[in-house]
């Protein structure tokens, strides 16, 4: 996956956490795709969603976009997700793209 491709996934995608993600790859940001597996969007909800309660209870600070996320993952039901790092200069992004690559399916 090239970098227009993935930004064209997160332009799709209206949450700041997305746009944020977006504007460090036009700026040079680093991103790496796991193309070997995909995850199941339904999983991967269950384990975040659980996440973010703990860190609610906790008195952890969610990083911002993981309630938007989750939803994203919820609403994608059984669907196929590639995990997808950015790294940029003023935060790291965690994104799930949709099997086909071309969707932003969550990102935070």
């Amino acid at each position: 996956m090239d970098r227009d491709t993935l930004q064209s996934a997160l332009f799709q995608d209206v949450s700041a956490s997305a746009r944020a993600a977006q504007a460090e790859l036009e700026a040079g940001a680093d991103f790496e795709v796991f193309l070997n597996q995909t995850a199941s969007a339904q999983q991967l909800w269950a384990i975040w969603s659980w996440r973010h309660e703990v860190m609610l209870d906790t008195g952890v600070t969610p990083r911002p976009g993981l309630d938007e996320a989750i939803a994203g993952l919820q609403a994608a039901g059984t669907d196929r997700v590639y995990s997808t790092n950015v790294t940029g200069s003023q935060r790291r992004f965690t994104i799930f793209l949709s099997e086909d690559l071309t969707q932003c399916v969550a990102c935070w």
